[in-house]
């Protein structure tokens, strides 16, 4: 687990490396973290995604990424299940 991870806290900001927004942080699950829905990547506020805690880059007032903002909410994950997708961390069947 990335060292930054304790100090994500729920409402910050998510921006990628080129300062873009991406989401606002729910809360950590596991190795990933839970966007809100009202603030989703998709932009329908009706479902949680999920990116991967090794995508954070640093943390200070933001949850600063990796990647661009862009290259972030591709990989972004709608779930109803615990499933990470392809390319986030985990394995898909």
């Amino acid at each position: 687990m990335s060292a930054n991870v304790p100090k994500i806290r729920e409402h910050m900001e998510i921006v990628g490396s080129d300062g873009q927004h991406v989401g606002t942080v729910d809360k950590v699950e596991e190795d990933r973290i839970k966007l809100t829905k009202a603030d989703d990547p998709d932009g329908s506020g009706q479902h949680h995604h999920y990116l991967p805690v090794s995508s954070v880059g640093e943390v200070d007032e933001k949850v600063r990424l990796n990647m661009p903002a862009g290259r972030a909410r591709e990989l972004a994950t709608i779930s109803g299940g615990t499933r990470p997708a392809s390319g986030m961390g985990g394995t898909t069947t």
